[in-house]
Formats: structure tokens, C-alpha cells, sequence
């Protein structure tokens, strides 16, 4: 029974780890418009997640863990927009480099990923109940 509890445990760390990916995604979708308040300012810069394993060693397991939240240093799309608030000198208005296209497909793949961990955790739930049924 104790590997059952251990299978769930590793699970239910995966579920964490995908959570935070999915507010990460979703932080990233809400600010794929949001420009700077100043002239010539930086606009958001996309977030990512990095995973990691940690060792729980009550349990003899390597978890999912959030290592860290990165942010993306790739370059900002510059639009052409004299008249608008955040214009630099030359009238352009840096754009932040969310791609809502790949936040999605991120965050469809977060979805089935915590899904995933979640029918191996029914799964578990399910085998222990039965070794309980079967020992009464």
C-alpha cells in the first residue's frame, strides 16, 4: 500500500507544478497588451516556468517541483504608433512578447499534464480502496 501512497504523492506534486505553470500561462495572456506607461518604457515580458525534481526522503520519492519562474529575453515587437503614450522619440511603441498562440498550446498541454496526474491519483485512490475491501 505504501507504493500506492507514494504514487499519489508524486502526483499530486506534478498537479502543483502544473497549476503554477497554468497561473503563469494565464498571467502571460492577460498581459499580452500591456505596454509601458512611459515613453520608451519596457512593456511585460513573458514568464515561463522551469521544473525540477526534489528528493522527499520520508517518503524515498523525487517530486515535481517549480525550480523557478523565468522571464523570456527575447526581443519585443516594435509597432509603429506616434500618438500613443508609451511612443518612444521615433513614434514606436514596444509590444511584449507574449504569443497568444503559444500560451494556449502551453496551456493546453499544463491542462492534460494536471489531467493526467489526476486520473493516476483516481487510480491510486481506487487500487488502495479495493486492497481494503479485499483485507476485511
Amino acid at each position: 500500500m505504501s507504493d500506492l501512497y507514494k504514487s499519489m504523492q508524486v502526483s499530486a506534486s506534478g498537479m502543483r507544478a502544473q497549476g503554477t505553470r497554468l497561473r503563469i500561462i494565464s498571467e502571460n495572456i492577460a498581459n499580452a497588451d500591456s505596454v509601458a506607461q512611459e515613453p520608451g518604457g519596457a512593456p511585460y515580458r513573458r514568464k515561463m516556468v522551469s521544473f525540477g525534481s526534489e528528493l522527499n526522503r520520508e517518503l524515498g520519492v523525487e517530486k515535481v517541483v517549480v525550480k523557478d519562474v523565468l522571464t523570456d529575453k527575447s526581443e519585443f515587437k516594435r509597432e509603429y504608433l506616434p500618438g500613443h503614450p508609451a511612443a518612444d522619440e521615433d513614434g514606436y511603441v514596444l509590444q511584449p512578447n507574449v504569443n497568444s498562440l503559444v500560451e494556449m498550446t502551453d496551456m493546453r498541454e499544463a491542462q492534460r499534464s494536471f489531467e493526467a496526474n489526476l486520473q493516476a491519483i483516481q487510480a491510486s485512490k481506487s487500487m488502495l480502496q479495493r486492497t481494503l475491501e479485499i483485507l476485511q
